[in-house]
């Protein structure tokens, strides 16, 4: 009997594979090979080689964008890597207070759309902005700045990409050796000689990986760019430009492809990176001791407060510049700007739209991408298939979200593809927001499957328990803080995200970052203002929900734990 259940499992195992494969492949794979062919040709569909590529570097209108995206990214990834580096160093080595509400605050950029980061620094050193005006003339001075540009640009990105530089080094910074530093002092090493002995040698990976996610975020961003890039061209609005503007699908893939390059080389270095990093602790270290200082400590709250001030401020300016009647002229308050009918947003339908569009994504996803862990971590079968799995899973993480908006609309908007349906649907918008947010989702559930012991499918097989009873009675219910994480990231990053869907979104189903997009667009600041902090609301309280639902559970566990002892 026990053998027949095990030829079973195995064949299960087998077709939940192959389902996982195929399923990647349809929605990774071949829309990229289709947008790296349509690369090669023109317009009429004539093959054509290399010269979409020699046209474009020998335009130096369009040229010009790759070193201006180089620029760009490098400044970000310095600016916003060193801030991160202080700010994490003082939330974790120096005993300074609040830190509860400087980690809060550092993460607020995680909810709002990259456009509301443009918004924001309009209304703080635009030409009416109030940095730029001394508050309206309230104060004796003012700073004049050339924002629409690469400054603009860079400040916006430096706030984009600040949370997750600062989430990796955080985590990096946590752990440590306090026997290191003992034996440093023994030697009579200074502070100074500790931290660049001791503290950066343990953390130079948690550096290069936020250097390169940084790099990679800012490199293929589009929202900011867009709204304060001004005539400062890159490559995510070349892409725009090609393929809205001019109508040039080629071109448009040609430009995609130089965009993946940068960001799958960092993708591939993070990953070598990655496997190199070895245990920093082990069972025999001491943790981390913050000793007493008074001038560390007094540093390290300057610099939080100065950090925290900063993206304080720009989310104030937004909020209070969605109630302003019209900024600058009647600052009286109001509500007028939520009312987005007489707006080129075309009213409040696109928010309902991106928040049906969400919840899809996050219940979608979620199951999606938990099963297609379970069935690559889990199986016994077809090793080389489990990896090759593995690698499809991982590789949206490399892929910009203007890639595979683009690739999707040459594979899914052929006639001759059976699955040409989904094409201008809410599904191809899902879809895409499922693949571009896959990666993480599926590290997630990994990691926590990683977890679990080998034992229980091992008692059970041996009971005669399907994997099916197993995977309902304890892999879900284990995993379950894992999969509230996943639903939260893919719903909070549905709603923000702009470069996945903004070549995919039908005209009569707009989504919310979209109507941000057109808004700006069309001179309707104000009210595009106000959407994002419509979305900024609902993400918080997507986020709140997950946070409360994560501690229930954690109480439930933790009271069972007690019972079970007590019984014991």
């Amino acid at each position: 009997m026990n053998a027949a259940r095990q030829a079973t499992g195995r064949t299960m195992q087998k077709w939940l594979i192959s389902l996982v494969i195929v399923a990647l492949g349809v929605s990774v794979l071949l829309p990229l090979i289709q947008l790296f062919s349509r690369a090669f040709y023109d317009k009429s569909g004539q093959f054509i080689g290399l010269n979409n590529f020699v046209t474009y570097f020998t335009t130096p209108a369009l040229s010009q964008s790759v070193t201006n995206t180089l620029y760009i990214s490098a400044m970000t990834t310095v600016i916003a890597v060193t801030l991160a580096f202080l700010f994490a160093y003082a939330l974790t080595r120096s005993g300074i207070r609040g830190k509860g509400a400087f980690r809060a605050i550092a993460l607020l950029p995680l909810f709002a759309p990259t456009m509301m980061h443009g918004i924001a620094l309009t209304y703080l050193f635009g030409n009416q902005g109030l940095v730029t005006t001394g508050i309206f003339g309230m104060l004796p001075f003012q700073w004049d700045i050339d924002l629409y540009g690469p400054v603009g640009i860079i400040l916006a990105e430096i706030v984009y990409v600040f949370p997750q530089a600062y989430l990796i080094l955080a985590v990096s910074l946590a752990f440590a050796d306090y026997e290191l530093y003992e034996a440093a002092d023994t030697l009579g090493a200074g502070n100074w000689r500790k931290f660049f002995t001791v503290t950066v040698p343990s953390i130079k990976y948690g550096i290069v990986s936020a250097c390169f996610v940084c790099f990679t975020l800012s490199f293929t961003d589009f929202g900011a760019p867009k709204v304060v890039g001004g005539q400062f061209a890159v490559l995510a609005t070349d892409v725009y430009k090609q393929v809205i503007g001019q109508q040039n699908m080629t071109m448009g893939a040609t430009v995609g492809l130089l965009l993946i390059i940068p960001a799958l080389a960092a993708f591939i270095v993070d990953r070598i990176v990655e496997r190199k990093q070895h245990s920093a602790i082990t069972a025999k270290s001491k943790p981390y001791r913050i000793k007493e200082n008074r001038f560390r400590d007094f540093f390290f709250t300057l610099i939080c407060l100065c950090v925290s001030g900063f993206l304080l401020l720009m989310m104030a300016a937004v909020v209070i510049a969605s109630f302003i009647k019209v900024w600058p002229y009647n600052l009286e308050f109001g509500w007028q700007h939520y009312d987005f009918s007489g707006v080129a947003g075309e009213g409040v339908t696109p928010l309902w739209n991106s928040i049906l569009v969400a919840l899809l994504t996050a219940v979608i996803g979620t199951v999606v991408t938990f099963i297609a862990a379970y069935a690559i971590e889990k199986s016994q079968v077809w090793k080389g298939l489990r990896q090759a799995g593995y690698f499809l899973s991982i590789l949206p993480l490399a892929l910009p979200g203007l890639v595979i908006g683009l690739a999707y609309i040459f594979f899914f908007n052929n006639p001759g593809n059976p699955l040409h349906g989904l094409y201008g649907s809410i599904w191809i918008l899902i879809l895409a927001n499922v693949i571009h947010f896959f990666a993480v989702g599926f590290i997630t559930a990994t990691s926590a499957l990683k977890k679990l012991d080998p034992e229980f499918e091992q008692a059970a097989e041996s009971m005669g328990i399907s994997q099916i009873k197993v995977f309902w009675r304890v892999t879900v219910p284990v995993c379950t803080p894992a999969i509230i994480e996943m639903a939260v990231y893919f719903f909070i990053n549905s709603m923000v995200t702009i470069s996945a869907v903004v070549f995919l979104y039908a005209a009569d189903f707009k989504l919310a970052s979209v109507s941000i997009v057109n808004m700006d667009d069309a001179g309707d600041v104000a009210p595009a203002a106000a959407m994002s902090v419509l979305i900024v609301v609902l993400n918080i309280i997507a986020r709140a929900c997950a946070e409360w639902m994560a501690a229930r559970i954690k109480k439930r566990t933790a009271w069972s734990n007690q019972e079970k002892g007590q019984v014991a």
